[in-house]
């Protein structure tokens, strides 16, 4: 299927790791020109090498997204480098450590937010004017599944998230009339290199798989602690990427302001 990007171009931020960076590895592949962006830029340049020796066009960004001035020097350099954004992918953020209700205090709830939703906030209020005056626009917010199912651990980091589906909603009814759409992606339990780290550790200090045992073996033993996934395995990057490129394209016209689990039907709701 062709997604018709090839004319386009991607903000990933957050992308020279993990999620992000399987995001802009997957827009370039489909033809859109990506900025990559993040805090190291050797991580950031080897995203932008991995992508050109791909065949695909790419520039890094490198900017500390809760801070304002740093945004507004990035969003000048992508735009220098790359032109009218045409799609805003705002991964960036993170959970920091999961701590407990009694050891997470004000200061770290504030962070959190601040690194997930405001950093979200001033990237976009930098490009949304630029998709309204073009009449074409997407935005996808990455939020996660602990937003609408909360776990006990971990409060701000549910809390922001679930911030995030809000402005999604919000932003996507405010923007419509001018052809921007804008949504959220809640991964559910995706392979990334951290959470196959996790798992393996899991697995050794409860005795249940040797730590460096196949990966089929691991995510079987040590998934059902977690999660109780109906599909039974972990999510692939890819899968999670996949999603985020069609919403990204003008395939994806007619949706909006809706909150994408992909979480191997973790959370069926009807």
């Amino acid at each position: 299927m062709d997604l018709q990007l090839g004319s386009k171009t991607a903000l990933v931020t957050g992308s020279s790791k993990g999620i992000g960076e399987a995001i802009a590895m997957t827009l370039a592949r489909e033809g859109a020109t990506v900025v990559v962006h993040g805090r190291d830029e050797r991580q950031a340049g080897r995203v932008v090498d991995a992508v050109v020796a791909s065949g695909g066009r790419a520039h890094a960004v490198l900017g500390d997204l809760t801070d304002e001035g740093s945004v507004e020097r990035l969003v000048e350099e992508a735009q220098r480098h790359a032109g009218i954004i045409d799609i805003l992918v705002n991964n960036a953020g993170g959970s920091g450590e999961k701590n407990s209700w009694a050891e997470t205090e004000a200061a770290g709830w504030a962070g959190t937010y601040d690194r997930n939703v405001l950093a979200a906030v001033r990237v976009s209020t930098r490009i949304l004017p630029g998709m309204r005056k073009a009449g074409w626009g997407r935005v996808i917010n990455i939020s996660s599944g602990a937003a609408t199912m909360p776990p006990t651990t971990g409060p701000d980091y549910s809390a922001a998230k679930a911030a995030m589906n809000a402005l999604t909603a919000s932003m996507a009814k405010a923007v419509a009339a001018d052809g921007v759409t804008v949504n959220t992606i809640s991964p559910g339990t995706i392979r990334s290199a951290r959470l196959e780290s996790g798992f393996r550790a899991a697995a050794a200090a409860r005795g249940i798989a040797q730590q460096d045992a196949p990966w089929d073996d691991i995510q079987r033993a040590v998934l059902p602690l977690f999660a109780a996934v109906p599909l039974g395995r972990v999510g692939k990057l890819a899968e999670l990427a996949d999603a985020v490129t069609f919403l990204a394209s003008p395939l994806a016209g007619y949706i909006t302001g809706i909150n994408l689990r992909v979480d191997g039907g973790f959370s069926c709701i009807p």
